[in-house]
């Protein structure tokens, strides 16, 4: 008989089921975030806005801190995800305004995580390992858009990857910043992140 064996259509849609619950918790541990913020928010309240049991909930992660950690991995992928266009772009001034647009939608969208993200990276390991390969991530982008502009390769003050390592750190201090104000806060901070990279680049003004 052709087909998929029962077995494995049974373990499939077990699969699928759990994705689902998993992608629940993790909404709705967002959506806390916003509501009661990290400190206030339970286990229990978690549970109960994904529809399941605390006990369905440990199936899944051990702790609200696991919940959140989970929560961080899901947009650090997006962050990467919508970062690897920039490096591979040839044009350095297309590749910054792109860069400088995924960075204020992703903002927009998941400020709250990433607040979060940025105030438990020093006490919580694994967010912290997150982060930091993030930000690793992203300096290395930046990096090879600032050598495609010109910019020497090598880690003094004047080279590349030193630059782009400031130019990283700035954006996320800058960003996290306006996004606790408004939408046009943070306009205004990518605004301000993409001339200072041009200017890094030599690009600002119509240098090049």
């Amino acid at each position: 008989m052709r087909g998929t064996p029962p077995a494995r259509r049974r373990r499939t849609a077990a699969e699928r089921k759990g994705d689902l619950r998993e992608r629940a918790i993790l909404d709705t541990c967002e959506a806390l975030l916003a509501e009661k913020g990290y400190e206030a928010m339970t286990v229990g309240d978690i549970a109960q806005g994904a529809g399941i049991t605390r006990g369905a909930l440990y199936f899944y992660f051990g702790s609200k801190q696991e919940v959140v950690t989970g929560l961080v991995a899901r947009t650090v992928e997006h962050l990467w995800e919508r970062s690897r266009a920039t490096a591979a772009n040839d044009d350095p001034r297309a590749a910054i305004a792109a860069a400088m647009r995924r960075t204020i939608e992703l903002w927009n969208e998941h400020g709250l995580v990433m607040r979060t993200a940025i105030d438990l990276s020093l006490t919580v390991p694994e967010i912290g390992e997150l982060w930091s390969r993030t930000a690793d991530l992203f300096t290395g982008a930046i990096t090879a858009v600032l050598e495609r502009a010109g910019v020497p390769a090598g880690t003094e003050p004047h080279q590349a990857s030193a630059m782009a390592r400031a130019l990283c750190w700035m954006i996320e201090r800058s960003f996290y910043h306006a996004s606790q104000e408004s939408p046009e806060a943070l306009r205004r901070a990518s605004s301000a992140c993409e001339h200072i990279w041009l200017t890094c680049a030599g690009l600002a003004g119509g240098d090049k």
